[in-house]
């Protein structure tokens, strides 16, 4: 499980950075590096998505 916690806040982490850079520069370095909507960026942001998801598990845990 550790595994998939460090993986899942990595992601979290690039897509954070990613909207910063977006909501500062209007640079979005997804599509910078794999196309505007591409197949690539669209499972980029997927796991991104699924990731945060998954990381609201640390919320009911943090209540311990």
């Amino acid at each position: 499980m550790k595994f998939l916690d460090c993986t899942a806040l990595t992601i979290a982490i690039i897509g954070a950075l990613n909207w910063g850079l977006i909501g500062i520069f209007r640079f979005d370095l997804v599509n910078f590096l794999f196309g505007n909507m591409s197949m690539l960026s669209r499972i980029v942001y997927t796991l991104v998505g699924l990731s945060g998801l998954y990381l609201f598990r640390f919320f009911a845990r943090s209540g311990d």
